[in-house]
């Protein structure tokens, strides 16, 4: 019963804010609720306080006992909607797939089917000695992919 309140709660507060996505949502035993958001353009301080303050408002305190923590996907946490990958166009993904393969590569796009990858490589010269540096491209379905990161470079 609680957890379908909190539920309904945080539906209706993503409905108002399009630009944000659920990626996970827990309520434990002791009520203690853990909201993970992403949007479309990132999230800021000021959204996941949105969100909190759409559930924590709405619910009796006197009737209820809760802790609740809501936050972002950060930086290193894996990509798990394809939503998310659009906004990661032009950076750097590591992505292992459901046959074991790992690729790491540029997103160069995305769409409702999977992600493309770019990436140089070194190769031998088709005629004489020495390598010369050609590009790759994987087209990879989002139902092949177990996990993908975006690779962050300093």
């Amino acid at each position: 019963m609680f957890k379908k309140t909190v539920e309904d709660l945080l539906k209706n507060a993503l409905d108002e804010r399009q630009d944000l996505f659920l990626i996970d949502f827990n309520v434990s035993g002791d009520n203690a609720i853990k909201v993970v958001i992403d949007g479309d353009n990132g999230v800021l301080v000021e959204d996941c306080m949105y969100i909190s303050r759409a559930i924590e408002h709405n619910i009796d305190r006197d009737e209820h006992d809760f802790s609740l923590e809501v936050l972002s996907s950060g930086a290193t946490t894996p990509l798990v909607l394809p939503r998310q990958y659009k906004k990661h166009i032009g950076r750097n993904l590591e992505v292992k797939t459901n046959s074991g393969e790992n690729l790491e590569g540029q997103l160069a796009a995305t769409d409702e089917e999977g992600v493309v990858l770019k990436w140089k490589a070194r190769e031998p010269k088709p005629v004489g000695k020495g390598k010369v540096t050609v590009t790759k491209e994987a087209n990879v379905a989002f139902k092949d992919i177990k996990e993908a990161k975006v690779k962050i470079k300093f």
